[in-house]
């Protein structure tokens, strides 16, 4: 058996995907509400993130590229499955919500893809606005345009129906 010894490249993305697993985890299962969902999207994009390691050009990076590849994960699942209805989710003996909020939850479910990425960036996972342009491939102002335009529709919604007075 020949063993092929890693690059740094490699070595690298490993590292960050053992790391941040939760954080992907989190971000993938706010999307899909379904746990196994979530860990074969995060499991896709591992497996996407290792055999491409090689395109990846400047290693400072990796981690906003290991979330653009994740987030296109995302993206994929849910062209192809349709979503599990929030009543389904509501349900489920024994799981906790990642939101402790389930009207958050939903009003979040609400806004456009890009746009909830955007607010879990942001918020759910601190990250900053010009590593998530980074990561979403967009210009820093649209990242902004995004953020504020997803806070006035949450807030809209939340204050709508009262609870949030």
């Amino acid at each position: 058996m020949i063993f092929q010894k890693k690059n740094t490249k490699e070595q690298i993305l490993e590292q960050l995907l053992l790391e941040n697993y939760n954080s992907y985890y989190r971000l993938a299962y706010s999307y899909v509400h379904n746990e196994a969902d979530a860990g074969d999207i995060v499991q896709n994009g591992a497996y996407k993130v290792i055999l491409y390691s090689d395109t990846l050009k400047h290693e400072q990076y990796a981690a906003t590229w290991i979330y653009r590849i994740m987030l296109n994960e995302i993206f994929r699942f849910l062209k192809q499955e349709s979503p599990v209805p929030l009543e389904e989710v509501e349900t489920e003996q024994g799981k906790e919500d990642i939101y402790e909020n389930i009207d958050l939850q939903r009003a979040l479910d609400m806004l456009p893809k890009e746009d909830k990425a955007v607010i879990e960036l942001k918020y759910f996972e601190d990250r900053k606005l010009t590593e998530i342009a980074e990561i979403m491939g967009e210009n820093v102002n649209t990242v902004k345009s995004r953020l504020y335009r997803a806070l006035k529709k949450l807030r809209l919604e939340l204050l709508d129906d009262g609870r949030w007075e």
